[in-house]
């Protein structure tokens, strides 16, 4: 039985197929468009889905989407009718996007796909982030937790899984989101909405979160972790293009200028930003008070939910908790839920966001809707389109570009340590490409943690962005625990998709500073010799020359465009930055011999 799952027309549109229950392929848009946080119509992810099963479109048995639109289109209907005339533009701009494409899936499915309309399912938004987690989770009872900005009407959910079926307790709804809250604050703190929230996790270390009590004007908490905003302070229910009003600014003052280098008084300035500026000190003390405010929304965020999770668990008393939404992709969060909680165990899968919908549609459909039993278990992230050797080989030729081709790895990963060690950064393309937002070592960029300078060197050679961005390690599972608070590091599978951010601890973090972000903590990547050989080889590698079994990983890709999926990509990327070297598979390309 094949059943694809389909999420898309909000953002991260993406694809995923089952056959007989266990996913076989999973892609977001963005990777074959290179548009970043495509939400358009998948169709490259679903052609790549049935091209990689070898299958055709009359071949599956169910389509699911990953949501209700007239539910949806309800929830959009009310809320413009009730802030009119505000709304009038959301309301304008709602009746041409949905009244055309949105609002008529079924058809659409039908058309785009040449699927019959007894085939097309639909699930809903939360149920498809519960399903995406639980029925990709090792557990056979679970708590379940979504939180996102907002699906249908729901923007929380909490309950349980058990065997092949989800049972949401309670739920909060719009306009009430926890997301939408810290939407709010990474639009006042200068950066772009549904995209970039992740910077506002990396700027909270610099700040202290002095405004949570202001915070806590906008936001009534109960003890369960319920809550409502107050929704004076607010605009997304009515405005398409502000998020919050001039009584937030009177509380909070002005916003962020985009256009602004971030640096703060314990920031050195980074030499990519150019000369510093004569008004060093006053803009730095400017950017101290924004980075307070990213702190202190991160802390607000982190004791909510660390209140829903605790009041689920005694509310369930189950020892494990799944976690999905937009809002699991929170690390710094999830690392305080797995120490702060009685749970033992928690799982979250790759694309905990709106694109990993498609493929928990795929899953509700198969275990909750046809009462077909559980057999999977995603153990990796590598469900992406990969290239053969032959392919690589005719690209590299037809281009002329110069390469060495190594027929032996052991001899490749020698170069590849020997490179780190000397200082160079090198481009990692091998196999499937990742699923979700984190690069996990199939299309990664790595350079050596030891350096204190890589750090720079990285962001000034290739990535250009913000210095508060931390980097991440990627560690050989086994010895994770020598350098990271993370006991049992094999059991927890959300460090195995850089999910988690843990303590480095402190006897190793002079040992590895290009990856010990200022707070002294490090998002890890765990690397499992079962799931990724070839990853964990190089890895191995590298402690064997150096004693560090780890390596900084950041995504290949540069600042603004998507992670690369093809070997053309990954060309263009080496071009266009200062990589020094970039391995596509068994090819090694490098600078000196392509200039």
């Amino acid at each position: 039985m094949y059943i694809l799952g389909i999420s898309c027309f909000y953002h991260d549109a993406a694809a995923a197929l089952l056959k007989d229950g266990e996913l076989v392929a999973a892609a977001e848009e963005e990777r074959f468009s290179r548009m970043k946080h495509d939400f358009g119509f998948p169709l490259h992810a679903i052609r790549f889905c049935l091209e990689r099963e070898g299958i055709k479109p009359e071949e599956l048995d169910y389509v699911v989407f990953y949501e209700k639109p007239f539910l949806k289109f309800e929830r959009i209907l009310m809320t413009t009718f009730q802030t009119y005339p505000r709304s009038w533009n959301v309301f304008k701009e709602s009746m041409v996007t949905w009244l055309l494409d949105k609002l008529w899936i079924k058809g659409l499915l039908r058309e785009k796909i040449g699927i019959q309309k007894e085939k097309i399912l639909f699930s809903e938004h939360h149920l498809s982030h519960a399903a995406s987690a639980f029925f990709c989770s090792p557990f056979e009872e679970a708590a379940i937790i979504t939180v996102d900005g907002v699906g249908e009407w729901t923007t929380t959910a909490m309950g349980i899984g058990k065997g092949n079926e989800i049972k949401i307790l309670r739920e909060i709804r719009f306009p009430h989101s926890l997301g939408l809250l810290y939407s709010a604050f990474t639009a006042f703190l200068g950066f772009k909405v549904n995209e970039v929230e992740y910077k506002v996790m990396g700027m909270a270390p610099y700040g202290k979160p002095r405004f949570t009590d202001k915070i806590y004007k906008l936001i009534h908490v109960a003890v369960d972790g319920s809550f409502y905003l107050d929704m004076d302070y607010f605009s997304f229910h009515y405005s398409p293009t502000r998020s919050f009003n001039s009584k937030f600014e009177t509380l909070f003052g002005k916003p962020r200028d985009p256009n602004k280098y971030f640096f703060t008084p314990s920031m050195d300035y980074p030499l990519y930003y150019g000369e510093k500026p004569s008004n060093h000190k006053e803009e730095s003390e400017r950017n101290q008070y924004y980075a307070d405010i990213a702190a202190s929304i991160q802390a607000v965020t982190e004791e909510i939910l660390l209140k829903m999770a605790n009041s689920l668990y005694q509310e369930t008393r189950l020892q494990k908790l799944c976690l999905a939404g937009g809002v699991a992709l929170n690390s710094v969060a999830n690392g305080r839920i797995l120490r702060e909680t009685p749970f033992d165990e928690l799982y979250i899968q790759p694309a905990a966001g709106d694109g990993g919908g498609a493929v928990g549609a795929a899953l509700y459909a198969y275990h909750s809707l046809l009462g077909k039993p559980r057999k999977f278990v995603m153990e990796h992230a590598y469900w992406g389109k990969e290239y053969s050797e032959s392919e690589i080989r005719l690209f590299l030729d037809e281009n002329q570009i110069s390469y060495e081709y190594f027929g032996d790895d052991e001899k490749l990963f020698d170069y590849v340590v020997t490179s780190l060690q000397e200082g160079k950064i090198i481009g990692w393309f091998q196999d499937r490409f990742e699923w979700g937002p984190r690069a996990l070592g199939n299309r990664s960029i790595l350079a050596d943690p030891r350096k204190a300078e890589m750090k720079d060197i990285v962001n000034t050679k290739i990535k250009f962005r913000e210095p508060f961005r931390p980097f991440a390690p990627s560690v050989l599972m086994e010895r994770t625990e020598e350098f990271f608070d993370l006991p049992n590091a094999p059991s927890h599978f959300p460090a195995r998709f850089m999910l988690y951010v843990v303590n480095v601890k402190e006897n190793k973090r002079d040992q590895i500073p290009a990856i010990t972000h200022v707070d002294g903590t490090g998002r890890i990547q765990t690397v499992s010799r079962k799931t990724n050989p070839r990853y964990y080889r190089l890895i191995e590698k590298f402690g064997e020359a150096t004693g560090i079994p780890l390596v900084l990983n950041t995504s290949f890709n540069l600042k603004g465009e998507p992670i690369v999926n093809t070997p053309e990509n990954a060309y263009q990327t080496f071009r266009k930055s200062e990589m020094d070297g970039v391995v596509l598979e068994k090819f090694v390309i490098r600078k000196e011999n392509n200039t």
